[in-house]
């Protein structure tokens, strides 16, 4: 039960790796503050991961959905 409840996460996530290779965001910083005078500026910054993370991800769900208790 445990193994396909992590399998279905796996999968999803290695799906949506697959499809947004990464994301891209702003962040205000600081450049000068010196006492009273402070100047600040926005600054993009990218978070990016290889295809072959997602690919991976869904490989490794597929075998925890497919793989069978042993034991039983």
């Amino acid at each position: 039960m445990m193994n396909k409840s992590i399998g279905i996460i796996l999968l999803g996530i290695g799906i949506i790796m697959l499809v947004w290779t990464g994301f891209t965001y702003t962040r205000k910083e600081k450049i000068i503050d010196a006492g009273p005078i402070q100047v600040s500026a926005d600054r993009e910054h990218t978070v990016n991961w290889s295809p072959y993370a997602g690919g991976i991800l869904v490989a490794g769900g597929i075998v925890l959905l497919l793989a069978k208790k042993k034991g039983n």
